[in-house]
């Protein structure tokens, strides 16, 4: 979720016409894009859009030619965005005269990437001009085509005649705390053990068609998947698999059945450490491992490890707090809500980047609107200079699932978490409550139309062009 002003050129979005569908728009209509990018020039006049009449293409320069399946996927699925409440509720046809708007011509000016997966320093900037007859998507890259597509596509009204949510907020990383004390669901190629022996039960398991069906599921919408094994500590379940890897405990000079965290007393350790990590190396294609390291004594036995693998690492910050020899680009992700800003002046003006989601956990629920609290946060608030403040990398919107699971997750999720991909995408100068809370609302209906169960903001309804069949 890097916020772009800082790590990327920018979302560039020169507007002269506001797409429509079918029917005239209020006139004092503005368009609920969410997040809301860094430049908009609206035009009052309205385009319409006919399903038979209207085609996504490739440009005429584009670098990305149409084997590029990630770049043709995501035509089909905008194109399904646009016109699917259509195919789900046929009406007689009320087409209105005026203004056409017949192609939407996506550029891609350097080499695309289709084939590869989004890191850190992925190009997500975009510009988009829309004009009758043809609407022209410029990017760099195929990231930020799909970042125009998505912006593209928030712009269509639909008159009241008529896990794709990250994409839709476009959040760009899932960090996949995979494996907790109480479960170890990967399914390791090299120690089958760890899962069978330390899941909830063989069917609760990611195995390695699961894992890859995810990364590629996100890597067709530019999201990066980060994952987590927290070590030393947060391993009980790690011990069922592998016969002496944790810490005994001990009462009066007597073993109890306790363990404790990793045991970086045996050498066995750090063959199976290296062993492990160097498969999750090959599976995860991206550059960072997050390594955990929180509430327990941590020592800098592991992050070697991971160094040798050629993979950066993430930290939670008490491994920074306790003084732990770190490496120089090691990220350290700020969790602790007392003094988060002060701890995030303490690790940038040590030299260290930074991973700001103290301030939103959102499995931490409260009566009202507390997306408003989400909302806020001014990360950048630190007495820093230029040069600390851009270490700061990006922010996180956490949900642990200790009371969270597969009934309940998206609700509690969205919206909320859809103002904590505003305040770290679009500019600090967006901070109107009012007005978010406008956007919010359709945003929300839109992503409910979308199939996701996204909870209300507040009383009131979707206009029926949101409804979903049941």
């Amino acid at each position: 979720m890097r916020r772009s002003r800082y790590r990327a050129p920018g979302l560039l979005l020169a507007l002269v016409a506001l797409a429509a569908l079918v029917a005239q728009a209020p006139a004092q209509q503005r368009p609920a894009l969410w997040p809301f990018p860094r430049s908009v020039n609206m035009s009052p006049k309205l385009l319409n859009i006919a399903e038979d009449y209207f085609f996504i293409v490739h440009g005429p320069n584009s670098t990305a030619r149409p084997s590029c399946s990630l770049l043709q996927e995501a035509f089909r699925r905008y194109y399904d965005y646009i016109f699917g409440f259509y195919k789900r509720h046929p009406r007689p046809a009320r087409f209105q005269a005026g203004p056409q708007l017949e192609l939407l011509q996506v550029t891609i000016t350097l080499e695309p990437q289709c084939d590869s997966f989004p890191n850190m320093s992925s190009d997500e900037s975009y510009s988009l001009l829309v004009q009758e007859p043809v609407a022209f998507l410029k990017a760099n890259r195929v990231w930020g085509a799909l970042r125009g597509l998505e912006t593209f596509s928030q712009l269509v009204y639909q008159d009241s005649y008529g896990a794709d949510a990250m994409a839709f907020n476009k959040f760009n990383v899932l960090h996949w705390h995979i494996v907790d004390d109480q479960s170890f669901p990967y399914q390791s190629i090299t120690f089958p053990q760890l899962s069978n022996k330390g899941s909830y039960s063989l069917s609760h398991v990611y195995t390695p068609s699961d894992v890859h069906t995810v990364l590629e599921y996100a890597r067709f919408r530019g999201i990066r998947v980060i994952p987590e094994f927290d070590t030393p500590g947060h391993t009980e379940s790690w011990g069922k698999g592998q016969k002496g890897l944790l810490t005994p405990c001990y009462s009066q000079r007597k073993q109890t059945q306790r363990v404790g965290p990793i045991n970086p007393a045996l050498n066995e350790t750090y063959r199976f450490l290296t062993t492990f990590f160097k498969e999750i190396s090959s599976v995860f294609p991206d550059e960072f491992i997050h390594l955990g390291g929180d509430e327990v004594d941590f020592e800098c036995w592991i992050l070697g490890i991971v160094t040798s693998l050629k993979k950066g690492s993430i930290v939670w910050q008490e491994v920074f707090d306790d003084n732990v020899e770190l490496q120089p680009d090691t990220v350290v992700e700020v969790w602790k809500s007392e003094n988060y800003l002060e701890e995030l002046k303490q690790v940038t003006s040590s030299g260290f980047p930074a991973i700001l989601s103290a301030p939103w956990y959102l499995d931490v629920i409260s009566y009202g609107q507390d997306w408003r609290q989400y909302y806020t946060v001014e990360p950048l608030n630190f007495e820093g200079s230029e040069e600390e403040k851009q270490l700061v990398i990006g922010g996180e919107a956490c949900l642990w699932g200790e009371y969270v699971d597969a009934t309940n997750l998206i609700p509690r999720l969205w919206p909320r978490a859809s103002a904590v991909g505003e305040r770290l995408w679009s500019p600090q100068t967006v901070t109107d409550l009012q007005d978010a809370y406008n956007r919010l609302v359709i945003h929300r209906c839109r992503m409910v139309s979308r199939g996701i169960a996204a909870q209300p903001l507040f009383t009131g309804h979707c206009s029926l062009e949101y409804r979903k069949e049941t």
